[in-house]
């Protein structure tokens, strides 16, 4: 089963895809526009990950969608593997997102979190390159197949809107998140 599972680079990114949007369907020339991979490659992949019963296929309108079954025995290990493989990954490119500027503050939530009502990704207070960081988040939503938000303000704006219990700033300091750097207090 793992052999099926873990076979080839398009299946473990098809991982990443459904195992991240566990609620989501797709339908296989969504997933090749996604993936940037042959139709063939995909609908084999979305076969084997069947078969082996992660997947969970069903017609619609004539096109064929596919979502993870959460009652799968290793959905939840498997989600698990995910996330600690992104925070692998996430490493380099916290070194690299420290390259590119001064941060004072750098949290993840929203999609890399499953915090659902967050309407940004990822927060980054300080001075950094916005032409280095479009690049950087470019790279990082092609290896995760997905579109990723960031916003970056100053320390006087977050101080600012912090004071003010600003509702953008409180949705994401009250989300499950991931503080990767702080430097502008310890309590939040």
């Amino acid at each position: 089963m793992l052999e099926q599972l873990f076979g080839s680079k398009t299946r473990v990114r098809l991982l990443h895809i459904f195992l991240s949007n566990p609620d989501t369907q797709f339908f296989v020339r969504e997933l090749t526009r996604k993936l940037h991979q042959p139709i063939n490659s995909i609908r084999n992949e979305l076969k084997n990950l069947e078969l082996v019963g992660l997947l969970v296929s069903d017609t619609q309108n004539n096109k064929r969608f596919y979502h993870v079954d959460c009652s799968f025995p290793l959905y939840p290990e498997l989600k698990n593997l995910l996330l600690k493989s992104f925070l692998l990954v996430n490493k380099n490119f916290v070194r690299q997102l420290k390259s590119i500027g001064n941060i004072s503050y750098l949290t993840l939530t929203g999609f890399f979190t499953g915090a659902k009502n967050v309407k940004t990704d990822i927060l980054i207070v300080g001075n950094v390159s916005r032409n280095k960081l479009s690049r950087l988040v470019n790279k990082m939503q092609n290896e995760f197949a997905h579109q990723i938000r960031y916003t970056v303000m100053s320390k006087k704006e977050f101080n600012y809107r912090n004071d003010l219990t600003d509702k953008f700033l409180y949705e994401i300091l009250e989300q499950r998140r991931i503080v990767l750097v702080d430097k502008i207090q310890k309590d939040i």
